[in-house]
């Protein structure tokens, strides 16, 4: 194998020597030796479900064709960073570092097999702006700066080696940093990347990243978020700081989150979404599909259209009941609505508790549940997932093994 830039790994699949795939590779992990270059111990490999485990270096087979092959067995074991090693790929990518006398940022960083080890001998390192700099390909002990603290680090060279990850997938990565290099990387995401990453974050963790933001930015990826989400992290926070940063929402974003912290958190008022898919009754199913086509919806609010009348904004007109997704696809593009919404299930009320809604989603076999208020308005529909999430063990976003 020749040299491999490690930020060129991240995402790259595991394969066992029968051809499996077992995983996904998320970090390189080294010892950090100061003038002397790093060995490396081996890599950060994701196995599902979303469990993170150490693969020695030595047994890797090839790396080729955008594939890690390996032999052996893997030890399946939970992986635990110990003092002495370092994330080349968390830690190290866009360290400020000093080159020839000179600032830097680090781009990459290069291994290679020098028998018997594998170590990191190049720092790929930009000098200036992205834009102006230039790049060089240094030698390890020709680049100071690795091993020191950073007050500031940037972030943008490790998400571009997991720029097409998934949220999850990513708040996974986040989740294993130090606080510090969380808040930064999480802090340089666009915003609608950050929103979708805090929802996928433990409480813990939301509470962070938000506390490291300033409080316009917290405010703007508060309304990116799912108002049910945003609602849930702000039930962490201070309830001043959680007001705080409401009033700096414009009133249209924060009243949906306003009215969801009114109700208790494991009740169905607690736990809905605000924007399930609504469209009056002489709405043809043509413009039905193409809402729950929108690819920004979620599969669970997307499996149905609620029918209501106007306006169709929670909290909406009379509500006039549900039309499945399957039962649009049955239908012609020019049938009404209001002719296909399924009288036979009654809506739940926004007290009911968390056992209560699971049981109708049960028992109906639903995957979103229209809520209605006493006056008979659609506020909100609760999703499958909302259910689970509530379900599942507080710190199951954090359990690994």
């Amino acid at each position: 194998m020749d040299r491999i830039f490690v930020a060129r790994l991240a995402g790259l699949a595991v394969f066992d020597p029968a051809g499996d795939r077992i995983g996904r590779i998320r970090d390189v992990v080294v010892a950090l030796r100061g003038a002397q270059p790093p060995r490396v111990h081996g890599f950060v490999v994701e196995v599902q479900p979303r469990r993170r485990v150490f693969l020695p270096v030595t047994r890797i087979i090839s790396v080729e064709a955008g594939a890690v092959i390996f032999t052996g067995r893997l030890n399946l074991r939970r992986f635990e960073q110990r003092a002495s090693e370092t994330l080349a790929i968390g830690a190290l990518l866009d360290r400020g570092v000093t080159h020839d006398g000179e600032p830097g940022t680090v781009l990459d960083l290069a291994m290679e097999n020098r028998p018997p080890d594998w170590l990191i001998t190049k720092v790929a390192v930009r000098h200036g702006t992205r834009r102006r700099g230039q790049t060089v390909i240094a030698d390890w002990s020709e680049v100071t700066g690795l091993e020191q603290p950073q007050p500031d680090q940037g972030a943008a060279s490790l998400l571009a080696a997991f720029d097409t990850m998934r949220p999850a997938d990513l708040a996974n990565l986040l989740h294993e940093l130090p606080d510090k290099r969380m808040a930064e990387v999480a802090a340089a995401l666009a915003d609608d990347r950050l929103a979708d990453v805090l929802e996928e974050l433990p409480d813990r963790d939301q509470v962070v990243v938000l506390g490291n933001l300033d409080a316009e930015r917290a405010a703007d990826v508060l309304a990116v978020m799912g108002p049910d989400d945003a609602a849930d992290l702000l039930q962490d926070l201070p309830a001043d700081q959680a007001e705080s940063l409401l009033q700096l929402m414009i009133p249209e974003e924060a009243d949906p989150v306003r009215r969801l912290l009114d109700y208790p958190e494991e009740t169905a008022g607690g736990m809905m979404t605000t924007e399930p898919v609504i469209l009056p009754p002489n709405a043809t199913v043509a413009e039905a599909l193409a809402h729950i086509r929108n690819h920004e919806q979620p599969p669970a609010v997307a499996a149905q259209v609620f029918v209501s009348r106007s306006p169709t904004e929670t909290p909406t007109g009379r509500y006039l009941g549900l039309v499945h997704f399957q039962r649009l696809l049955r239908e012609p593009p020019s049938a009404l609505l209001g002719g296909l919404v399924d009288p036979s299930l009654d809506p739940i009320r926004p007290e009911f508790s968390l056992p209560e809604v699971a049981s109708y989603l049960a028992t109906y076999n639903m995957v979103a549940s229209p809520v209605v208020d006493g006056v008979g308005r659609l506020i909100g529909a609760v999703t499958v997932d909302d259910v689970l999430d509530h379900l599942l063990p507080e710190d199951w976003r954090e359990r690994r093994d």
